[in-house]
C-alpha cells in the first residue's frame, strides 16, 4: 500500500507567523504556489492560500501586516506512514486541496490532491476527493 511519503513534495516553500503579506505574497509569486504553510520553531501553526490573502488580507489589512493575523489556525496535518486513503478521505473531509505531512512535531513535506490523483492506485480516492470538495465550491 502506497504511503504519503511515496508521493508528497518534499520541497516545500514555507513562511514565519511574523512574515507580512508582501514577503508571503511575493515568495507565492515566485514559487507559483497558492498555499503555504506557515512555521513557528518548524513546527506547523497556520496555513495560508493566496485567496485568504485577498479575501481576509485586503479587506481586513494591509500589505504590511503580518501573515498571522489572517493564516487558518487549525491547520490539518497527516503523517508521512498515513495511506493515500487516509490522506483522500481526510482532504475530502475538510474540503482542502492540500495537507502540510508532519513527522515529530516537524514540516517534512506536502501533499496535494494532484499528488494522489498522478498515482494510478490513488485516482479513485483522488477522485472522489475532488468530487466532494468541488461540491461545495460554487454552492
Amino acid at each position: 500500500m502506497m504511503q504519503v511519503k511515496d508521493v508528497m513534495s518534499t520541497n516545500v516553500q514555507s513562511c514565519s507567523v511574523n512574515d507580512d503579506l508582501r514577503k508571503v505574497a511575493s515568495i507565492m509569486q515566485s514559487s507559483d504556489i497558492g498555499s503555504m504553510p506557515i512555521l513557528e520553531n518548524n513546527q506547523v501553526v497556520g496555513m495560508i492560500t493566496d485567496r485568504d490573502m485577498v479575501i481576509r488580507g485586503l479587506t481586513n489589512g494591509t500589505a504590511n501586516d503580518t501573515i498571522q493575523t489572517i493564516m487558518t489556525n487549525n491547520v490539518v496535518t497527516i503523517s508521512p506512514d498515513a495511506s493515500l486513503e487516509e490522506a483522500g478521505q481526510l482532504m475530502a473531509q475538510n474540503q482542502i486541496r492540500r495537507l502540510p505531512v508532519v513527522e515529530g512535531g516537524n514540516l517534512v513535506g506536502m501533499i496535494s490532491l494532484g499528488d494522489l490523483a498522478i498515482r494510478e492506485q490513488a485516482n479513485e480516492n483522488a477522485g472522489q476527493a475532488l468530487t466532494q470538495i468541488s461540491k461545495h465550491d460554487f454552492s
